[in-house]
């Protein structure tokens, strides 16, 4: 199997209802761009038939087609590692399964890449969204850009072009908790965006809860700026500086008007926004050091089950395995059938 010019990766988590939409459009899409190209399906710990559905598309079209096994679910940032480390491409796309992101798109995404850029970010026209999270996530792509200084319009799409050389750098990271958008952005030396088309998902819900929401953009917070920490210590610093000034004016006020008590439910407030404070900045402290705590333990990142994919020559661009961000994974190239069924 030739090295090809394009590799699109595509996490894949309980979408049995819409996987054979997404093929039924995505093939017909590639083959139309004029690029020799592979597709790199990462299942990662469906429940439903997802994984047999990726074997059975495997067995349809072994030529362009891989599929990437977990063993669980380690989320969408990490199968997408995992895709990373299975691609050839000189360039990389990724791609979500739920098709908000039409597949027909991926084609101004390789226009931009053979320019010579090297991060192609996107921006989504007329999201399908809800109302409350197209504002939450206007509101956070605000504050992220302020707190990290990544400039990405719309941080939350997935469809995303990376040239080789970034691909390459990315696996070379051996962060536990990380937002791959943002990670190969401060890597990128010519980057640049496009409006994509948005539509509503095919089918099912968001795998995005309000909670892995909320971690996700913790992640990215913590993951790539001091920021937070260093808006503390001004915050410790100001408090600190109204504490004193405040303790002089109550002490001139005791000597020269004798002991007050009217003040004391005033006083309490103050102590429970102090105490308020302190619980946020031992809570967001708290974010840097599990951080910490995660990455010296050195546990693998995720494990790969197996890999389906068809004999490759030895012009091949190499897969990574072996290292203790991920696992050793098994290439399967004749036995999908019963991988196929045992999955299902």
């Amino acid at each position: 199997m030739n090295r090809p010019q394009l590799s699109v990766v595509i996490p894949v988590y309980n979408e049995e209802a819409g996987l054979a939409a997404l093929f039924a459009r995505l093939y017909p899409a590639l083959d139309k761009l004029g690029v020799t190209y592979e597709v790199v399906f990462v299942n990662d710990g469906s429940r439903d038939r997802s994984a047999a559905m990726l074997a059975e598309q495997y067995r349809a079209r072994p030529d362009v087609t891989r599929v990437v096994l977990f063993n669980g679910n380690y989320g969408q940032h990490m199968a997408i590692l995992a895709g990373f480390e299975h691609t050839r491409g000189e360039w990389v796309v990724t791609l979500d399964a739920d098709l908000q992101n039409p597949p027909e798109e991926i084609g101004k995404l390789v226009a931009q890449l053979a320019a010579g850029h090297d991060y192609v970010g996107t921006v989504r026209m007329n999201r399908q969204d809800t109302w409350f999270r197209r504002n939450a996530s206007r509101a956070m792509n605000r504050l992220r850009e302020r707190i990290t200084r990544i400039r990405m319009t719309d941080q939350g799409c997935m469809l995303r072009g990376y040239s080789r050389h970034i691909v390459d750098t990315v696996n070379q990271c051996r962060e536990i908790n990380t937002f791959i958008p943002a990670l190969a952005y401060t890597f990128a030396q010519n980057p640049t965006e496009v409006d994509v088309a948005h539509e509503e998902r095919f089918a099912g819900e968001s795998k995005y809860s309000l909670y892995a929401l909320i971690r996700l953009n913790f992640d990215l917070v913590t993951g790539f700026s001091v920021v937070p920490l260093q808006w503390l210590s001004g915050v410790g610093i100001t408090l600190s500086a109204a504490s004193g000034v405040l303790f002089v004016v109550l002490m001139a006020r005791r000597f020269l008007f004798g002991s007050e008590v009217q003040g004391v439910f005033t006083l309490f407030a103050v102590t429970f926004c102090l105490l308020g404070v302190i619980l946020f900045g031992m809570g967001l402290l708290g974010e840097y050091i599990g951080r910490i705590y995660q990455q010296v333990r050195q546990r693998p990142r995720y494990l790969v089950q197996a890999v389906l994919q068809a004999h490759e020559s030895h012009d091949a661009h190499p897969v990574s395995h072996g290292d203790k961000s991920g696992s050793q994974s098994a290439t399967l190239s004749t036995g999908a059938t019963e991988l196929g069924s045992h999955t299902s």
